[in-house]
C-alpha cells in the first residue's frame, strides 16, 4: 500500500455530518479521507426540511438541543451568508380554540425569544385576525389571530458540497460514488477500509489510524460490516413540493393527529412537511405512501384551503438517525446526538461513530467529533470552522453589479450568488472562455452551461443527478425537460460518446421519476407522460 493511501482519519459517510467532520479535521492539519457511497447529502441531509432552525418544538422537552441549534445557526450564517434566507412564519390559532390557548402560545414564543438573538432571529409578535389576513390572505376564515417567528432556509445539498469542497481545499481527499465494503480490523484495532467504486466497480484499500462512521440512518448496517453494534431508532419524514411559492410566509399548522406541520416558501417552490414515523425498511428505496401525502394535504388545507390548487411536482423522504429510546412516541424522541467510542464499547480501538442530531447543529456536532478524534491522534490544533468561511462566503456580492459587469440578468446573478457566493465570478469567467458558456439550460433555476462545467470541474459532480443537486437543474416546475441538453453538455465536457450521454440521461430520469412517482395524478401525470415522450424521442432510448 502506498503512502498516499494512508490516512490519519477516514470518514465514512458524506452527509452534512461526515463532510463537516472532514472539513474540521482537514483544517486542523489531520490527513483525512472522506468516502461517500452515493453523492453528498443524498441520505438524511437531502431528505431534511431544508432549514437551519432553532428547534421551536424541542423547547420544553429538549431545551439543550434548541440552544445548540440556535448557536450553530448563528455560526452557519457567518460562514455561509450567501446560502441562507430568512423565512417568516405564522402560527395561527382559530376561533374555536380556547381563550387560554392563545395566551399559552404567546408565552411559549416568549420563551423562544430568549434564544432568537443567537440565530439572528426576530422576536415574536402577536397578530389580530385582521393583521393575519393583511399579511397572509390565503388563511381560512376561522383564523382568530397568530403568533409570528422566523427561521432560516438553506439548500442542504449545497451546504454539504461546500463542506466537502472546503475539506478538499484544506488537503483532504474526497470520494463520492465509493462504498465501504469492508473494515480492516487487526488485533482489536481498526486499520483501514476496503472500498468499491459504484460506477467502475474498482476496489481499493485505504489505511487509517482512526475510522469514523457518519452514515446517518445507515449506521446500524455499516456498524455490522465493521463488526460492532449500534441501535438507533430511525424515523421517516415525508415532504411534498409544490410548483410555486404559494406564499412568502411559512405557516405552522396543527395536523390531524395534533402534531405541528408546516407549509413554507423555499427558493422557487413551497415545501409541506413533515411526517414522523418509525421506519425499518430499505434505506435505499424509501416508499412514500398515498396516505402520507393525504395526511399532509388534509392537515394543511384546514388553514390554507386553496393549497390543492397548486401542482405537486415531487415528494421526498428522509430517515432521521434518531437516538434509540423505547416506549416514546416518534414525535417526542430527542434530537440530541451522541458520539460512540467503539474501543470502549466493542473492543475495536480507533473506530468511532455518531448518531442523532439535526442539520442546524451539524457544525457543533462535527466539532465535538473532531475534538475526540484529535485527542486520539494527539493533535492539539483547535476547531476553526466557526471562523473560516465556506467556499463563496468570503465576500458579499452585489447581484446588480455582477449583472451589469457580465451582461446577465439580475435574476441569474442573484441565483448564482445564492449558490456560489463570491465564486460566482469564477463561473462567469468560465462562461466567457467557454463556447456558448452563457447559454441558459434551465430557465426556471437560471442554470447556465458554464455552471454545469464548473460543478463537474470543481465540485465533484459525476452524474447528471449530481449536477442537479448542485445547481437545482430540473428542480423547478419544468422538471427535467432540459435534461437532454444538460446530458449533451456533460458529454461535451468529457468528450464522451452517445452511449455515455445515454447513461447520464437514463440515470437522471430514473432518479427524478423516483421523486415524482408518489405524486403522479391529474395534470402532473399528464406532464410526466409528455416529458417522457419528449426525452425518449430526442434521445433515441426506448425506455428509462
Amino acid at each position: 500500500m502506498s503512502e498516499k493511501d494512508s490516512y490519519q482519519l477516514i470518514v465514512v459517510g458524506g452527509g452534512v455530518n461526515g463532510a463537516g467532520i472532514a472539513r474540521d479535521a482537514a483544517l486542523r492539519g489531520i490527513k483525512t479521507l472522506l468516502i461517500e457511497k452515493d453523492d453528498f447529502a443524498v441520505g438524511a441531509t437531502g431528505g431534511s426540511s431544508g432549514m437551519i432552525h432553532g428547534g421551536l418544538r424541542y423547547l420544553i422537552s429538549d431545551v439543550h438541543t434548541t440552544r445548540k441549534s440556535c448557536v450553530d445557526s448563528g455560526y452557519i450564517q457567518k460562514i455561509a451568508p450567501h446560502l441562507l434566507f430568512r423565512i417568516p412564519f405564522l402560527y395561527p390559532f382559530k376561533e374555536g380554540d380556547s381563550k387560554i390557548f392563545a395566551e399559552l402560545l404567546e408565552t411559549y414564543f416568549e420563551a423562544y425569544d430568549f434564544f432568537a438573538p443567537l440565530k439572528n432571529g426576530k422576536p415574536h409578535a402577536r397578530l389580530s385576525a385582521k393583521e393575519v389576513r393583511e399579511i397572509e390572505p390565503e388563511v381560512s376564515e376561522d383564523i382568530a389571530g397568530a403568533v409570528t417567528m422566523d427561521e432560516f432556509g438553506i439548500d442542504p445539498y449545497r451546504l454539504t458540497v461546500l463542506n466537502a469542497v472546503s475539506a478538499k481545499e484544506a488537503g483532504a481527499d474526497v470520494l463520492n460514488h465509493t462504498e465501504v465494503v469492508k473494515f480492516i480490523v487487526e488485533n482489536g484495532r481498526v486499520r483501514g477500509v476496503v472500498t468499491r467504486n459504484s460506477i467502475s466497480g474498482e476496489e481499493k484499500t485505504y489505511q487509517g489510524e482512526v475510522v469514523f462512521i457518519a452514515t446517518g440512518p445507515w449506521l446500524m448496517k455499516v456498524a455490522d460490516i465493521a463488526g460492532v453494534r449500534i441501535k438507533i431508532r430511525p424515523s421517516k419524514g415525508v415532504h411534498i413540493v409544490l410548483d410555486r411559492r404559494f406564499s412568502n410566509n411559512g405557516i405552522i399548522v396543527k395536523a390531524l393527529d395534533g402534531r405541528s406541520i408546516f407549509i413554507m416558501p423555499h427558493e422557487n417552490n413551497s415545501i409541506i412537511g413533515t411526517t414522523d414515523d418509525d421506519y425499518f425498511g430499505d434505506l435505499d428505496n424509501i416508499p412514500i405512501l398515498h396516505d402520507e401525502i393525504e395526511y399532509l394535504l388534509s392537515s394543511i388545507e384546514t388553514v390554507v384551503p386553496r393549497v390543492r390548487e397548486a401542482r405537486i411536482i415531487r415528494a421526498y423522504a428522509g430517515i432521521r438517525p434518531t437516538l434509540y429510546q423505547y416506549g416514546v412516541n416518534e414525535d417526542d424522541l430527542s434530537r440530541d446526538h451522541r458520539v460512540y467510542n467503539h474501543g470502549e464499547l466493542d473492543g475495536v480501538k480507533g473506530l468511532y461513530s455518531i448518531a442523532g442530531g439535526k442539520l442546524a447543529a451539524y457544525r457543533l456536532m462535527s466539532q465535538e467529533a473532531v475534538d475526540i478524534i484529535s485527542k486520539e491522534l494527539k493533535v492539539r490544533k483547535k476547531c476553526r470552522t466557526h471562523k473560516i468561511p465556506l467556499p463563496g462566503g468570503e465576500k458579499k456580492m452585489d447581484p446588480m453589479a455582477l449583472a451589469g459587469e457580465y451582461g446577465i440578468s439580475p435574476m441569474t446573478a442573484a441565483k448564482l450568488i445564492f449558490r456560489y457566493g463570491s465564486r460566482s465570478v469564477d463561473i462567469l469567467e468560465m462562461a466567457k472562455e467557454t463556447k456558448d458558456g452563457f447559454m441558459m439550460v434551465d430557465p426556471d433555476e437560471q442554470v447556465m452551461k458554464a455552471e454545469i462545467f464548473y460543478v463537474i470541474k470543481n465540485e465533484m459532480a459525476v452524474t447528471l443527478s449530481d449536477v442537479s443537486r448542485r445547481t437545482r437543474l430540473g428542480m423547478g416546475p419544468g422538471g427535467g425537460r432540459n435534461a437532454m441538453i444538460a446530458a449533451e453538455i456533460m458529454r461535451e465536457y468529457h468528450n464522451g460518446d452517445a452511449s455515455y450521454r445515454s447513461w447520464l440521461l437514463r440515470e437522471y430520469m430514473q432518479h427524478m421519476f423516483k421523486l415524482r412517482k408518489p405524486v403522479l395524478a391529474g395534470i402532473q401525470l399528464a406532464y410526466e407522460e409528455l416529458l417522457h415522450g419528449q426525452l425518449l424521442g430526442n434521445s433515441g432510448l426506448r425506455e428509462f
